[in-house]
């Protein structure tokens, strides 16, 4: 799976995994972080998630990062927003007040962007990627935030046989692998959610669950 997977998806308009409200698991529990107002906030794969908007609205400077140019200029039209540009190492940049979008390779950015986050969160990006993927992912991206992060990971649990994804399913076991030596990855959430997926139930799946992790090192 490359790059033109996803441009294309946005070009055909086949993105079915972009949400239309704010995603309430987040509301529920970003707020327990409590990172601090202000504190950078990386968004991987960030399509024109609403889920930036309501980041900002608590404070964070919001850093996302995109592939699709597409992407991107639905997300500043869409919430009326007027992006300054500029172009860097990384690719193009959009800043409009305190939300920042890098039009680019999430793995060509490195520890002097990666390293001033002190909070991420991963809806999408994880479970976009196909397993060979999944553990460079995690080492480039949160192996390069602040030693001090926090963040939550929402990630999809089903029969990977009973359809091919992407969204892939990426079980605890695989969680818990790949960020060994990274960062703690707790379970605080799982629900089923077949009954609101009907794509998953026209594939056939017979189970669907979401999960929710906090991630980085705990209070106390």
């Amino acid at each position: 799976m490359d790059a033109e997977f996803w441009l294309e998806r946005w070009r055909e308009g086949r993105t079915h995994f972009h949400q239309t409200r704010i995603t309430p698991l987040l509301q529920k529990y970003w707020p327990k972080l409590a990172i601090p107002q202000g504190g950078k906030v990386l968004v991987p794969l960030c399509g024109k998630s609403l889920d930036m908007v309501w980041l900002a609205a608590q404070g964070h400077a919001v850093l996302g990062s995109e592939l699709s140019q597409l992407a991107v200029d639905q997300f500043f039209a869409e919430n009326e927003l007027r992006p300054v540009t500029h172009e860097s190492i990384y690719g193009k940049h959009y800043v409009a007040g305190n939300i920042e979008i890098i039009c680019g390779d999430i793995f060509a950015l490195d520890s002097q962007m990666l390293s001033h986050c002190v909070g991420v969160y991963d809806r999408a990006a994880l479970v976009a990627l196909p397993e060979p993927m999944r553990a460079e992912y995690v080492r480039h991206v949160y192996g390069q935030l602040s030693p001090a992060y926090k963040g939550l990971l929402i990630t999809l649990d089903y029969p990977q046989e009973e359809m091919a994804g992407p969204p892939f399913s990426v079980v605890d076991s695989e969680v818990q692998t790949i960020f060994t030596g990274v960062s703690p990855a707790v379970i605080i959430d799982r629900r089923d959610i077949l009954d609101k997926e009907p794509k998953f139930q026209a594939s056939g799946v017979s189970r669907l669950d979401t999960v929710v992790y906090r991630l980085g090192l705990q209070d106390g």
